[in-house]
């Protein structure tokens, strides 16, 4: 063997094995053509596994059957669709509706004081003591910002809901802040005379458009809900200008009553509110006037007070209530109830013993505590001979309780209905036609 000459080496087995397989082409060829059955076999069966599994889903939602999740996930892999949680309705129904609560300042002209000195010796000449007492004197007046308060935009041409008590000062100016940071001068256009409700309105911008044509910018509006079927329990959103300071606060919390009766006083103001929404979300000084949402960020309520001595206790007037004005404004540019007359007081059991009285239940009529009249002169309860220590029973047929007084009976009516009054005068019952008066701020 040369000096660079390799060895030469014995090929092994395996590879005269393979040598032979690939030699005999018939085995060869069978080999091939199961590897291509299995492959398209594969493709087949895929193929056929979706279409079939796609009829039968078809069929079972076609009979409300359902598919179990385990054999659904061995053919697709479904969508996450996210559910809504309580945060998500939330921050979504304060930027959907935070741009029609609008904050309300209240502004007056008011005397500018000015301090000077005053030495009540001077008459007594060089001699006179030098003393000086301070001393106060008007010099002119200003226009100051004195209160404010909340509203919500209720139609697109600018009319605005809040509280009576905000705008009942008539010497005051009223500008309305929008969310955008906007002013407007706003005119008061109408006070309920039952309800803490009252109606302004502020003028929409004129602008040009971008080829010149006239515009009329319409305000953002609320949603209206439906007050009459709230539950305890319900999660709600005040929005409003808390403390005539902060714009468009927001709080939440729960419907924690319904149907409360609580005496408000504010603005020189004092009432009984009926029939109203109790909540433990924070109503603060200066949300007087602003809605009150459900999750769907409609308006079920006019926040409207709260009580001092507590926490966590706010009340706000049913939308509901409201809705009667709204339409008024609209048709008549005015809010009017039906009007009897009388003044009274609710019969309960206290009632009854006080005033020897045979029954437990109606509206005693009796006279003001400052001597004012029981029966208005003139009034659809004068007209029809009703008289002091007179009982309303029934009005309508509907029995008068301290659940169901007279007042929450009498606005379910118009100015100029016909009704029939049940009235125990002494130990005698007698039914009263009347026709119901009118009644306006």
């Amino acid at each position: 063997m040369g000096l660079y000459e390799l060895p030469q080496l014995n090929r092994p087995k395996i590879n005269n094995f393979f040598s032979r397989f690939f030699k005999n082409r018939s085995f060869a060829i069978v080999i091939a053509v199961i590897i291509l059955s299995s492959a398209f076999g594969f493709v087949a069966g895929f193929i056929s596994s979706n279409y079939f599994y796609s009829q039968i889903k078809s069929y079972l939602e076609k009979f409300n059957i359902e598919l179990p999740s385990v054999v659904e996930n061995q053919f697709i892999q479904r969508e996450y669709i996210p559910q809504t949680t309580q945060e998500e309705a939330i921050t979504k129904a304060v930027k959907d509706f935070s741009p029609a609560v609008v904050s309300i300042v209240i502004s007056k002209d008011v005397p500018v004081m000015e301090e000077y000195f005053y030495n009540p010796f001077e008459e007594f000449g060089p001699l006179a003591p030098d003393l000086k007492i301070p001393q106060y004197r008007q010099n002119g007046t200003e226009k100051k910002e004195i209160g404010g308060g909340t509203g919500f935009v209720v139609s697109s041409d600018g009319l605005i809901l809040t509280n009576k008590h905000v705008v009942l000062d008539k010497d005051a100016e009223y500008t309305v802040f929008t969310n955008d940071g906007k002013k407007y001068p706003a005119k008061v256009l109408a006070k309920d005379p039952i309800q803490d409700l009252a109606v302004i309105k502020i003028d929409q911008e004129k602008a040009i458009g971008k080829e010149g044509e006239f515009i009329i910018k319409s305000f953002p509006v609320v949603k209206f809900g439906d007050s009459d079927n709230l539950q305890i329990g319900q999660t709600v959103i005040a929005i409003g200008n808390a403390l005539g300071e902060f714009r468009n606060t927001v709080s939440v919390g729960v419907i924690s009553g319904l149907g409360r009766t609580v005496s408000a006083s504010g603005g020189g103001l004092v009432e009984t509110l009926e029939d109203i929404i109790q909540t433990d979300a924070a109503i603060n000084k200066g949300n007087s006037g602003g809605p009150l949402l459900n999750l769907k960020g409609e308006v079920i309520g006019i926040n409207t007070a709260m009580a001092l001595e507590a926490q966590s206790i706010g009340f706000a007037i049913p939308i509901n209530k409201a809705k009667r004005d709204i339409e008024q404004i609209k048709k008549t540019n005015k809010i009017v109830y039906p009007f009897l007359g009388v003044r009274y007081v609710l019969v309960n059991e206290q009632v009854k013993e006080k005033n020897n009285l045979s029954v437990d239940y109606g509206a005693l009529i009796i006279k003001g505590e400052n001597g004012e009249a029981a029966v208005t002169p003139d009034s659809a309860a004068e007209k029809a001979g009703l008289k002091e220590n007179d009982i309303i029973l029934e009005f309508n047929g509907e029995k008068i309780t301290a659940d169901n007084s007279l007042a929450k009976i009498i606005q379910k009516y118009n100015p100029g209905d016909k009704v029939t009054l049940k009235i125990l005068r002494e130990t005698q019952e007698g039914n009263f036609q009347v026709t119901l008066g009118e009644r306006s701020e």
